[in-house]
């Protein structure tokens, strides 16, 4: 029996109401994040004894992937109790103290949600394989018949996201749906029984003292009637492109409204925030309506290239896109599904969020510096990457033999070379695994990243760490940054983005050379590295390439 335990307070920093809407919230990949036991695994023990360095970071909220119990076919997204934590975490003791720390310190947590699908270890599916056909517990998930004479066929042409079909024939000859891996079967989010769980779950968190869910495949719960075949083309280039009918159906939304119903009834400000893959940033809108969900993942800004016209249109079609609902533009630059954006910046533009090739690295820093601080002045919420504080590349080069993303393991799908992104993170000392513990790292750390551990940026003021420390420093103490939902555009050369918000000022420059701007003002923070004589790259109205500056205005 599921032990429940005291929550504790919230934390009281930020205003009363709306301290999400203009957050920066730091996701935390547990596993390589830090290991609090040394079996070379990151754990919830590892992540309460990092929080004091998200408290100096400046960061306002933590969000925590899966930590649930599970067979890890998926890095946790196959869940097997979300009621409990699985082993190589922790104990719900474990996520209790962490979130009471994470509260004492300010920083409010944020628990990651897989609604869509389950584990196929999930007492409900082993017991629907065990009852046969025509069982209770088989409406709960997609079972169907097969097509073809002996219903060797799948039910439907749909595709795995992972690649290979959607469907998995099992030993009594029904087939049973999994957008993802087969070890992740799709819930029927029709059924009342799986209704109800969802929401006794959701209290279950917010009664230990959870401020909110990043809900998982937001977009995927409700399938359209009848589960229609698609027909004809690449259905993985289409996602994202088109409403398909497994992905951004409208019934998704009274789910949401009843989530919300029961997060309004605690105090603290709990929040949804929806992970929903959609053709357009307006059918995105639709999920944080005002009585739905409280934010959206902003993936059409995640997937821009580095290019100012392309960037000043997906910054003006979110933002007006959100202002009828009321609800705050989101900016995020990497997380655990894409290559970091230090290695997908050094590389020539168009190649898309997965990349094999390491690129300029010297560039993609430049670039990945100059595009943080051009998202940290938008209006709206902020999400970072664990390790993109440290300016962390992809690690392109892993041996196949140590990767674990399963969509590597399919011959067609995702490119499953998720891997890269989730290499344990670097602390301290000059050898791996650098502080992440003392077991070693799941994943091998590269010979280089001694230079970028958090120990050797630390005080150092042209560091990628120091950076972002300062850029949320300001972002916190200024009124014009975060808040608020427009942006003053000046004129500017090709190539260059040039906003103002109150007396402050953002001017990003995209092109491989410096500029010119008739700009007066003091120099807040640049992200082009301190010269050796101490000048700040800016001053003067001087814009060096790939470089984003924040000025004090003080004319006109």
């Amino acid at each position: 029996m599921t032990q429940h335990l005291a929550a504790p307070a919230a934390p009281t920093t930020g205003t009363h109401t709306g301290w999400w809407r203009d957050a920066v919230i730091y996701q935390v990949y547990p596993r390589s994040f830090a290991d609090g036991n040394g079996d070379g695994m990151g754990d919830l023990a590892g992540v309460r004894s990092r929080l004091p360095y998200l408290k100096e970071l400046g960061v306002d909220a933590v969000w925590l992937s899966p930590f649930y119990a599970s067979p890890q076919a998926d890095a946790g997204y196959d869940v097997a109790d979300y009621r409990a934590i699985d082993p190589m975490f922790g104990t719900l003791h474990d996520a209790d103290a962490l979130i009471r720390e994470a509260h004492a310190l300010g920083l409010r947590i944020i628990v990651d949600l897989v609604p869509n699908h389950c584990s196929d270890q999930h007492d409900w599916f082993k017991q629907a394989l065990r009852e046969g056909p025509g069982s209770r517990l088989r409406e709960r998930f997609h079972f169907r018949p097969g097509q073809g004479e002996n219903g060797e066929l799948p039910p439907n042409d749909w595709e795995s996201i992972f690649g290979g079909p959607a469907w998995t024939r099992v030993a009594d000859g029904e087939w049973y749906l999994h957008l993802f891996a087969p070890e992740q079967p799709d819930f029927n989010w029709e059924h009342p029984a799986v209704q109800d769980e969802f929401r006794s779950i959701l209290r279950f968190w917010l009664d230990l003292g959870a401020d909110g869910f990043r809900v998982d495949v937001a977009h995927g719960l409700v399938k359209a009637p009848g589960l229609p075949d698609i027909g004809g083309g690449d259905q993985l280039k289409l996602l994202g492109n088109d409403v398909m009918p497994f992905f951004d159906q409208d019934g998704v939304h009274e789910i949401y409204r009843s989530w919300r119903r029961i997060l309004d009834e605690y105090e603290g400000d709990r929040v949804l925030v929806a992970e929903a893959w959609t053709p357009t940033v307006e059918r995105t809108a639709r999920y944080v309506r005002p009585d739905e969900m409280h934010q959206a993942f902003n993936f059409q800004y995640l997937t821009t290239d580095w290019d100012a016209a392309a960037l000043r249109e997906v910054i003006d079609g979110s933002l007006a896109a959100m202002r009828p609902v009321g609800a705050p533009t989101t900016w995020v630059l990497s997380n655990h599904d894409v290559t970091r954006h230090a290695t997908r910046f050094a590389n020539p533009a168009g190649l898309g969020t997965q990349l094999r090739e390491a690129g300029d690295r010297e560039l993609g820093l430049r670039r990945a510096r100059a595009a943080t601080l051009l998202m940290l002045a938008l209006p709206g919420s902020a999400y970072v990457y664990q390790g993109e504080e440290l300016g962390l590349p992809d690690v392109t080069d892993l041996p196949d033999e140590v990767r674990q993303d399963p969509s590597f393991f399919r011959a067609a799908g995702q490119d499953g070379f998720r891997d890269g992104c989730r290499v344990p993170i670097p602390w301290s000392g000059t050898e791996a695994p650098y502080g992440f513990g003392t077991g070693g790292s799941w994943l091998p750390q590269p010979d280089s990243w001694a230079e970028l551990s958090v120990a050797a940026q630390t005080g150092d003021p042209s560091s990628t760490l120091e950076l972002y420390r300062a850029a949320l420093r300001l972002r916190r103490e200024r009124p014009d940054l975060g808040a608020g939902e427009t942006v003053e555009w000046q004129e500017a050369p090709e190539g260059v983005l040039v906003f103002r918000r109150g007396d402050f000022l953002c001017a990003a420059n995209t092109t491989g050379g410096a500029v010119t701007l008739p700009v007066a003002g003091e120099v807040l923070l640049s992200s082009g590295a301190v010269g050796e004589d101490g000048v700040v790259p800016g001053g003067d109205g001087v814009l060096p390439a790939d470089t984003t500056v924040w000025w004090q205005v003080t004319s006109g």
